[in-house]
């Protein structure tokens, strides 16, 4: 191969680089992130300081996250005794109503369906974290399933639904899900860019995988009975609607109901890119605490155990 052969190829593999580089760069500066990733796209790591190794403290607020939403789910199917075998003896608070050997009764075979796998789901990942993290596991705190309900739900109906229970039918089951399988998306998202370890970063976008699903289907559920009434007047989209506004408001306006303005499904989520929402730590704890900045309350009377809370 001649020298002028070997020059040219030197000179096309440059180019390519040079036009991959640019057009990373357009990518990224449409998720927003061309300044922040710039060091990245030019292949530069020598400025770059060593991120901070808080992946325990990371896996720990997801923890927190995974012992609610088993909480929610095994109550509902009758086996919430198994996650108080885990992590400690915090109280985790039910409806007096609820027959928590039985579950709730449901009558949409579905819907029951749909409950006994996410709650199989929801043990599973609480399992995992737990055994992943050893001794280093933060304990279970005290989860509140009653008094935490009636609230976001007087909040979410600027007070026309008093005392929901969402154990109480089949549909208020679905609304309460609704709750909390977005939260667990944005939340997973949010935490990617913490996560240090790749290995631990991988088994995070698998739960976030898994929790996309469950609130995929949860959604699908309810935007099928979207014109169904719901309590107080309220049909169930209103509801919906409502619980979203409510999110977003102390979430980071990161949120959309069961159909966006022009009518049409949201089944997934998601920004202007199809990208699911991230939502920061802070901004999970204004949802699950029920007020923004607060420290404590809402679904964790207590606060949340670990060092993230």
């Amino acid at each position: 191969m001649s020298h002028d052969t070997e020059q040219q190829i030197i000179t096309d593999a440059q180019n390519e680089t040079a036009m991959n580089r640019r057009a990373a760069m357009g990518f990224l500066g449409k998720l927003g992130l061309g300044a922040a990733a710039m060091g990245l796209a030019a292949g530069s790591t020598a400025s770059a300081a060593p991120a901070k190794n808080i992946d325990g403290d990371v896996l720990n607020f997801a923890l927190n996250l995974e012992y609610l939403e088993a909480a929610f789910y095994l109550a509902a199917v009758g086996r919430v005794n198994e996650l108080r075998k885990i992590g400690g003896g915090a109280d985790i608070i039910l409806p007096a109503s609820l027959d928590q050997d039985r579950g709730m009764q449901f009558k949409d075979g579905n819907v029951q369906a749909l409950a006994r796998d996410i709650a199989e789901d929801e043990l599973a990942h609480v399992k995992f974290l737990h055994g992943a993290l050893g001794k280093a596991a933060a304990p279970r705190p005290v989860i509140d399933l009653n008094g935490a309900f009636r609230a976001a739900g007087q909040a979410a109906s600027g007070g026309k639904i008093d005392g929901f229970n969402p154990f109480a039918n089949d549909l208020f089951f679905l609304h309460g899900a609704f709750i909390f399988e977005d939260v667990g998306v944005t939340a997973y998202n949010g935490a990617a860019t913490l996560i240090t370890n790749p290995a631990y970063l991988q088994a995070a976008a698998g739960i976030l995988a898994v929790e996309a699903y469950h609130g995929g289907a949860i959604r699908s559920m309810l935007f099928q009975q979207r014109q169904v009434s719901a309590a107080a007047g309220l049909y169930v989209g209103q509801v919906v609607q409502a619980i979203s506004n409510l999110r977003g408001k102390v979430g980071g306006m990161k949120d959309q109901g069961l159909t966006d303005n022009a009518g049409r499904a949201v089944i997934a989520p998601a920004d202007a890119n199809g990208v699911a929402f991230p939502r920061s730590t802070r901004e999970v704890l204004n949802i699950v605490y029920l007020a923004p900045g607060a420290k404590k309350g809402g679904f964790y009377p207590n606060g949340l155990n670990g060092n993230i809370k």
